[in-house]
């Protein structure tokens, strides 16, 4: 499993790294190498966590994106977003390529800041909720169960905005106000996500109905 999570951790880093530096055209870009070097270090850290702490859920995380047991609503969901993700990161390489964005050093730091903040957030959530799983679905062979705790406490998918926090974070750090400006359509991404799962949590969790009905908001406290 430990060299099931090195393996996906550095094909992931290297393919962003080699999309950005394509795209840009140039090798010559500190952003993006503090970017993927973070990358290259947080993803083996924070697995070794799970690996140790919840050695399930890191089962589970390293499952593949399309399953049998996914509903085709998140088939398709997990096709629009990977497309979204790949233009996103394109583009972010074009902005630099064409040096449209002059974002100041005190933003990227910012963005820095943000994207480690995510990560953290995250692993909050991980701590939390055991089933924590990258597609929809419900978890009848582990016992899943409504989790009320920590984040969840506050709005029903935590992940989400967690992630959030990294599709900010991450344009502002590489200097690209083009990745900011496309972040939004991550936003409604995951809102229609979690609409998504919700409808398989109401079915396959008993509790889920009465939890959503405590915890009123979806991804933002007080807004949605």
């Amino acid at each position: 499993m430990i060299a099931r999570l090195l393996l996906q951790n550095t094909i992931v880093v290297v393919a962003i790294g080699a999309l950005l530096f394509a795209t840009a055209g140039s090798l010559g870009w500190p952003a993006a190498w503090v970017m993927l070097i973070v990358s290259a270090i947080l993803g083996p850290a924070c697995g070794l966590w799970l690996a140790r702490t919840d050695p399930a859920l890191l089962a589970e995380r390293l499952r593949p994106t399309f399953q049998a047991n996914q509903p085709a609503a998140d088939k398709i969901f997990m096709l629009i977003f990977f497309l979204a993700l790949l233009l996103w990161l394109v583009a972010i390489g074009l902005d630099r390529r064409a040096n449209a964005s002059d974002v100041p050093l005190l933003l990227q730091v910012l963005g820095l800041a943000m994207y480690l903040l995510s990560i953290a957030f995250i692993m909050w959530v991980f701590r939390e909720n055991s089933f924590a799983a990258p597609v929809v679905k419900v978890q009848a062979a582990r016992h899943q169960r409504v989790i009320s705790s920590g984040p969840y406490a506050f709005v029903r998918h935590p992940m989400y905005s967690g992630i959030m926090l990294y599709f900010l974070g991450i344009p502002l750090l590489l200097g690209s106000w083009w990745g900011v400006a496309i972040a939004p359509v991550f936003a409604i991404l995951f809102a229609i996500r979690a609409r998504i799962e919700e409808r398989a949590l109401v079915e396959g969790l008993p509790d889920y109905a009465d939890y959503a009905e405590r915890v009123r908001y979806r991804l933002v406290p007080g807004l949605w």
